[in-house]
């Protein structure tokens, strides 16, 4: 860990209140609409000294800190009656490094503003997700990610961070230092605010797309070989007729959507010039970031679950069982991913390679009693959490399931002794 030259902190009897805009009494929501907090200040830092000065007036004051991004959480982890820094006003890619293949950006930037700018460097994103309006900070946060065997998270991408520690410290992370760099890979906004990150990326590339609507049985008997012989492979497998149309999706012209998996396989393109690019739906063929949907408009709540990928059949089916037997109201698709193991102490993907699945619901409908029952199922086969979604773990779990979570916590707290960037949700998990 490497402290940088920075400003000394200011005497209490200076500014009562950050220098950056703020604001009291201000209540903020999330987008799923499940997560509210009032905090005591909220702070929106335009640079990085009024970031600073921001947490300092917190460890001044004696005032809890929690950063929030896009606010795309579906878990408690923003909620604070202290400081919550809306870090959206520090938004830009800050370097890029051909050769090294590398790209820095300030926490605040979201995903779908790499994609020219580092696109005009040669240079692209290994990987994303389904939405794209997450910042990095965020998306970095809870293991955020996309699809495919041999491609990891953005968490996994990371090799080099700036942060505010809770002395009130610039601190920077660097390869050199793995023990605190896999700490902060997936930290839950607890070791620190973010300021900066730099992320390894790749040379880049086109993608083409097929969707396809198999049945059940056609998805199940083609399962391996679609996971090996893809760069991105995944699927939606929807209960009734109308499962797409709960997430925007085309269904099958002509077909029934019943028990059919609307499926999407990318894999890499080489073309001549951009002449060839196509949008046609289903068979589009475009610039790697341009492929990925963007993001959804209408509202939804999540539970995304990782098992083992040699475990994903079978986990998967117990949910289809779950849904026609007894929650047969469910109607949304179920989606179906897959990840690279990484080395990242809480990351999901922590050792193991991994299939993902995301149960989603609709809000203002009672859907504990499914996540409650999803859950309970599917701990034979030791799932981890999406830590940015609805999830049932505990520190009794944790501790059985993340074999690095003590070196985690140790670095917390060499971080934040006084533990001023936790809130209740993530206290209890790892204070």
């Amino acid at each position: 860990m490497t402290t940088t030259n920075v400003p000394k902190a200011a005497s209490p009897a200076q500014a009562a209140t950050p220098s950056a805009p703020f604001g009291t009494d201000v209540t903020w929501t999330n987008w799923g609409g499940n997560q509210s907090a009032t905090p005591a200040f909220t702070v929106r830092p335009r640079t990085e000294l009024e970031a600073l000065d921001a947490v300092r007036f917190a460890v001044r004051e004696g005032l809890p800190v929690r950063a929030v991004g896009s606010g795309h959480s579906s878990s408690p982890l923003v909620q604070t009656g202290g400081v919550l820094m809306d870090m959206s006003g520090l938004s830009a890619i800050t370097g890029t490094d051909k050769i090294r293949r590398r790209a820095r950006a300030l926490a605040g930037t979201t995903i779908n503003a790499f994609g020219d700018a580092l696109w005009e460097q040669g240079l692209a994103l290994s990987n994303q997700g389904d939405i794209d309006k997450q910042q990095i900070a965020g998306a970095l946060a809870t293991s955020t990610h996309g699809s495919g065997k041999e491609l990891g998270s953005f968490s996994s991408k990371l090799r080099w961070v700036k942060l505010i520690n809770g002395y009130g410290e610039i601190v920077e992370i660097g390869e050199g230092q793995l023990r605190e760099l896999r700490a902060a890979q997936v930290a839950l906004g607890t070791l620190g605010i973010f300021l900066e990150v730099e992320l390894a990326v790749e040379d880049s590339y086109y993608l083409q797309e097929q969707i396809t609507y198999p049945t059940w049985a056609e998805t199940a008997a083609t399962w391996q070989s679609d996971i090996d012989s893809n760069r991105h492979y995944s699927f939606l497998w929807c209960p009734g007729d109308d499962s797409c149309e709960l997430l925007d999706l085309p269904g099958s012209p002509g077909q029934s959507m019943a028990d059919r998996s609307y499926t999407k396989r990318y894999n890499v393109a080489q073309i001549q010039d951009e002449s060839e690019i196509s949008g046609i739906e289903g068979a589009r063929l475009d610039r790697s970031y341009r492929i990925y949907p963007g993001g959804f408009t209408t509202q939804f709540h999540e539970l995304e679950y990782f098992v083992r990928s040699e475990d994903g059949l079978a986990a998967v089916e117990v949910i289809q069982d779950l849904i026609r037997t007894k929650h047969p109201e469910q109607k949304y698709p179920v989606e179906v991913r897959w990840v690279k193991a990484d080395e990242g102490y809480m990351s999901q993907f922590q050792g193991r390679d991994t299939t993902v699945i995301t149960l989603t619901t609709e809000p203002g409908t009672d859907y504990w009693p499914f996540f409650r029952d999803a859950d309970a199922l599917l701990q034979e086969f030791e799932p981890r959490a999406h830590w940015g979604k609805i999830h049932f773990m505990t520190r009794n779990r944790l501790e059985r399931l993340y074999p690095e979570l003590d070196t985690f916590i140790q670095i917390r707290r060499e971080f934040d002794p006084r533990g001023m960037f936790l809130n209740d949700h993530t206290r209890a998990l790892v204070g």
